[in-house]
C-alpha cells in the first residue's frame, strides 16, 4: 500500500467584506492556495435549478437548458440517467458505477421539458455553465446521491478493509429512508452518531429542494451551495489546521454558529483577527496575489518559470536563469527540475489552473533524473485537494497532466483581457503601423479624390511619420498629388489609426 504523503501543519486566514471573501491557506510561512468568491459573481458549482430545455442538438448528444443564467447550459447526454431505481426518472441522480444512457439524447429530452438539474462547472470565458441530472448534495462527512441507492467511499481513505467497514455502517445507519451516499475523506474518524446526523441533515435538505421544485417554474434556483466561509469549515478544516482566522467579528458570530451546528470539530479553531493591521498583510498575501497574476516565476535558485494560460491549454517553461550551479550542468538542470516541480505544484493550487497542463522541464540526459523529478512532482501535487492525472514524460520530453476544472481560474476572476492588446500580450511596433498607414491611403486613393489626407494616430506613430519615415511619407504624397496631414491621439491603442478625407 502506497503512503499517504504527510500533510504539514497549516493556518486558515479569512478576509472578509460585503462584496468579496478572500481566503490564503498558509504553510510555513507561504501562501499555498488562494480562494476568492464576490458576492456579485458568486460560483454556481453545487447550486440546483428548476431548467427548461430550450434546444436539443442530436449531432452533439447534448441540450442547452435555460436555469435563469446569462447563458443557456449545456446537458451532455453522459449526464442524464434514465432508469435511477425507485426514485428514477429523468433528472434522477447516477451512481458512480451506473452507466450513462444507451439512447441517443433525442429519446430522453424535448424542447421545453422542465427537469431539475445541478450545476456542475461554472460559466468559464465563452462557454455556459455544465449541468447535470445526477444531483448530489454535500454535507459534512457525506454526500447524498438522493436518487439512488449506491454507498460509496472516497478512495482517499485507507485501506479497503476500512472502506468495506465505513460502508457497512452507513448502509445501517441509512436504513430505508432512500438515497445512496459517498463517505468524504473526513468521514474516516467519525462516529455512528456524526453519520447520523450528516444523514438526516442531507435528507432533510433533499425535502426541502423537492418541495420547492414542484411549486416553482423554470429558472429558479432550488439550493445554493454554502458561501466561501462556509465551505471552509465543511471542506478544508482537518487535523492538520492549527487555525481558522477571520477578521469580521459578525462573520466570525455566524461561522461559529454555523459549525456549533454542523461542523463542531471545527469550532475550537475558529479565532476572530482584530489586530491593527489587515488581514492579509500577516503574510504579504496581496503580494503573492499580484505574483499569482504573473506570467514569471522566479524560483530561490535563480531559476525561473513562464506560466501561459491559455482557453486550450497552460504551459508551463522550466528555465535555469542565473543559477548555474556549483558541480556539473547536469547536476545543475536536475537540481532546477526538482525545485520547479515543487513551484509547479503549488501555483497550480494558487492560481487554480485547470484542463489540460503541459510541462517543459529543462531536458535531462539521465532517466534517473526524469524518474525523480516525475516523482517529486507526483508527490507535491498528491497534496492537492482537486483531482489530478501525471501522464509522465512524452517522446518531446513533456509532461503532460490534467486538473479538474470547475471554476475560474484566480486571472479570469481578478483580470480581463487587455484593452490595448486584445488579449495577445503584444502589439504591433511604430513602424510596422506607420507602414499599414503608408499603404491605406495609397489604396484610398485609387478609390477616392479628396483635397487633402489627414491621418490621425498615436503620438508615438505621429513622431516617426514626421522623423524617421519622413522621406517615404513626403514621396507618398508627390507620388498621389495629394498632401498628407498628421494629428497625434494621445489616449488609444498604438495600433488604432484613422485616416481622414478632408
Amino acid at each position: 500500500m502506497e503512503a499517504t504523503p504527510e500533510v504539514p501543519m497549516h493556518d486558515i486566514l479569512i478576509n472578509w467584506a460585503p462584496q468579496e471573501t478572500r481566503v490564503a491557506i498558509i504553510e510555513n510561512g507561504a501562501v499555498q492556495e488562494l480562494h476568492v468568491e464576490r458576492a456579485l459573481e458568486r460560483g454556481r458549482v453545487g447550486n440546483i435549478y428548476t431548467g427548461r430545455v430550450v434546444r436539443v442538438l442530436p449531432g452533439m448528444q447534448s441540450a442547452f437548458v435555460d436555469v435563469g443564467l446569462e447563458r443557456a447550459a449545456f446537458l451532455h447526454v453522459a449526464d442524464l440517467q434514465v432508469n435511477a431505481g425507485s426514485r428514477g426518472g429523468a433528472g434522477s441522480a447516477r451512481s458512480e458505477g451506473a452507466s450513462p444512457p444507451s439512447q441517443p439524447i433525442e429519446k430522453l429530452v424535448f424542447e421545453g421539458q422542465t427537469m431539475t438539474v445541478q450545476v456542475v462547472k461554472d460559466p468559464i470565458g465563452s462557454k455556459g455553465a455544465r449541468l447535470s441530472t445526477q444531483i448530489s448534495i454535500a454535507g459534512r462527512l457525506l454526500v447524498f446521491l438522493p436518487q439512488d441507492d449506491h454507498i460509496g467511499v472516497s478512495q482517499k481513505i485507507g485501506s479497503h478493509e476500512l472502506r468495506e467497514e465505513l460502508r457497512a455502517r452507513v448502509l445501517a445507519l441509512a436504513g430505508d429512508g432512500g438515497g445512496g451516499f459517498i463517505l468524504r475523506t473526513n468521514a474516516e474518524d467519525a462516529t455512528d452518531a456524526e453519520l447520523a446526523d450528516d444523514i438526516r441533515y442531507l435528507r432533510k435538505t433533499w425535502a426541502a429542494v423537492r418541495e420547492r421544485g414542484f411549486k416553482s417554474p423554470a429558472g429558479t434556483l432550488l439550493h445554493q451551495d454554502l458561501s466561501l466561509a462556509e465551505r471552509v469549515l465543511r471542506d478544508m478544516v482537518n487535523e492538520a489546521t492549527q487555525s481558522v482566522r477571520i477578521d469580521s467579528h459578525l462573520q466570525f458570530d455566524l461561522l461559529r454558529q454555523f459549525g456549533a451546528e454542523f461542523t463542531p470539530t471545527s469550532v475550537a479553531k475558529l479565532e476572530h483577527y482584530n489586530g491593527e493591521r489587515p488581514i492579509f498583510d500577516l503574510h504579504q498575501i496581496d503580494d503573492e496575489i499580484a505574483g499569482a497574476l504573473a506570467r514569471r516565476v522566479e524560483l530561490k535558485s535563480g531559476g525561473y518559470l513562464i506560466i501561459d494560460q491559455t482557453e486550450a491549454l497552460t504551459t508551463v517553461d522550466v528555465n535555469t536563469g542565473g543559477y548555474v550551479g556549483t558541480r556539473n550542468f547536469d547536476d545543475t538542470i536536475f537540481k532546477t527540475n526538482l525545485e520547479a516541480a515543487l513551484a509547479i505544484a503549488r501555483q497550480l493550487r494558487l492560481r487554480n489552473l485547470g484542463g489540460i497542463i503541459i510541462i517543459d522541464f529543462i531536458d535531462m540526459a539521465r532517466e534517473d533524473h526524469q524518474a525523480a523529478v516525475l516523482a517529486e512532482l507526483r508527490k507535491q501535487l498528491a497534496r492537492d485537494r482537486t483531482r489530478i492525472t501525471v501522464s509522465g514524460f512524452t517522446q518531446l520530453g513533456l509532461v503532460e497532466m490534467t486538473r479538474k476544472r470547475n471554476r475560474e481560474s484566480l486571472a479570469h476572476m481578478l483580470c480581463e483581457p487587455c484593452p490595448i492588446c486584445q488579449g495577445k500580450g503584444q502589439v504591433k511596433t511604430a513602424r510596422t503601423v506607420c507602414y499599414d498607414i503608408l499603404r491605406e491611403i495609397l489604396r484610398e486613393a485609387r478609390q477616392f479624390n479628396p483635397k487633402e489626407f489627414r491621418v490621425i494616430a498615436s503620438a508615438t506613430v505621429v513622431e516617426m511619420l514626421l522623423d524617421e519615415e519622413g522621406q517615404h511619407l513626403a514621396a507618398l504624397s508627390e507620388f498621389i498629388g495629394k498632401p498628407i496631414s498628421l494629428q497625434a491621439e494621445a489616449a488609444g491603442s498604438p495600433e488604432q489609426y484613422d485616416i481622414v478625407l478632408m
